[in-house]
């Protein structure tokens, strides 16, 4: 029961990791491997949005930015895009105020993490529906001088903030290609290219054709690599409570080991009647070793009935919720093949311990 109540809850965890952060991070991201930005032509862009798996595909330029509203200021890391990449995130999906969109009746507009505006102490007001603050942009091989700003300033207007995760939420914002090409100067310079790919395609299978295309001078990483460290801990967290487990199991497999003994002992009398009347000792073996695979299925199938049995309820009604998240419920999420592994270790262990005592105890108390 609590291995499957765990190993759930688990599942839960990465599913929801892997949509706040798969989500805003595109199923592959380009970038080039030495340097900080490309031009757009060494790649064949029109090449990769003609492979049947692409779904859509995003320019980007990337720049770390400071950010003022009245007094407030804050740093940020502004992303430049074209329209495609709202719907690549799902950004209207993850709106808390205003809407998503990057540019109105042909100005431009921004969006922006919910943590940064907070900062910033700014609100987007349902009646008006935005925001401005002021952009500070670095210029491009600027010299410091005396008197004049390192800094291209823009006044940007919010259209909305968003909610997709503590970082995304603490440092983006996000704004029209063009308009961040202006500011830092670029013509055909861009930062980055997202790919977003169809339903049911393998990041991995599209990331060695888009490979391909780019050449060795470019870097493809799929979400999960971007993210590589986060998964894995995530992972490796999943394994260490399993052992733990396991172990504890070990440990309450002794008393399974009692009650076999108590058993035996209870019983030893009859035995000897049984030899008596000329009983095998395999007989004998047979006995105790099935009563002991029945204490344990016993335990087996009523422990995945009441563990399958909770986390149905935490789906259902919501039992237990997340501490900071406007009750917000503990993710679950079940998995066939994580009951067939719980089934199979049990298994082996119940087997494992319900063979070794039952052998020692007729082999030290049984005559041959």
């Amino acid at each position: 029961m609590a291995l499957v109540i765990v190993l759930s809850a688990f599942n839960g965890i990465e599913t929801m990791i892997s949509s706040l952060y798969s989500e805003f991070d595109t199923d592959l991201t380009i970038r080039i491997e030495k340097g900080k930005s490309f031009n757009q032509n060494r790649i064949e862009l029109d090449k990769i949005k003609e492979l049947k798996e692409v779904a859509n595909v995003s320019r980007v330029v990337e720049e770390v930015v400071i950010l003022k509203r009245d007094k407030k200021w804050v740093d940020a890391k502004m992303i430049g895009v074209e329209p495609s990449y709202l719907q690549m995130t799902k950004m209207h999906e993850h709106i808390v105020d205003g809407s998503a969109k990057i540019s109105e009746n042909g100005d431009f507009r921004g969006v922006i993490g919910a943590s940064v505006l907070d900062k910033l102490e700014g609100y987007i007001p349902k009646q008006i529906g935005q925001e401005t603050i002021i952009c500070y942009v670095p210029k491009r091989d600027a010299k410091i001088r005396l008197g004049k700003s390192p800094f291209e300033t823009e006044n940007v207007i919010l259209s909305g903030s968003i909610n997709y995760n503590r970082e995304v939420n603490s440092q983006f914002i996000i704004l029209p290609i063009e308009l961040t090409k202006q500011l830092m100067n670029y013509d055909d310079q861009i930062s980055a290219i997202y790919v977003d790919a169809k339903p049911g395609i393998e990041n991995s299978d599209l990331k060695e054709k888009v490979e391909k295309i780019v050449g060795k001078e470019f870097v493809v990483k799929t979400s999960y690599e971007k993210n590589e460290l986060i998964f894995q801990t995530s992972q490796s967290e999943r394994i260490i409570v399993l052992i733990i487990l396991l172990f504890i199991f070990v440990l309450a497999a002794f008393t399974l080991v009692a009650s076999l003994t108590m058993l035996f002992v209870e019983k030893l009398e009859n035995l000897k009647t049984m030899i008596s009347f000329g009983t095998p000792r395999k007989y004998l073996f047979r006995i105790f070793f099935l009563e002991g695979l029945l204490i344990s299925g016993k335990g087996i199938f009523f422990g995945l009935a009441l563990g399958y049995l909770v986390c149905y309820l935490q789906l259902r009604f919501s039992l237990i919720t997340m501490p900071n998240s406007n009750g917000e419920p503990f993710p679950i999420s079940f998995s066939f093949g994580d009951g067939l592994m719980i089934f199979g270790l049990v298994s082996s262990l119940a087997i494992l311990f319900s063979y070794l005592p039952v052998k020692y105890l007729i082999r030290s108390n049984v005559p041959k």
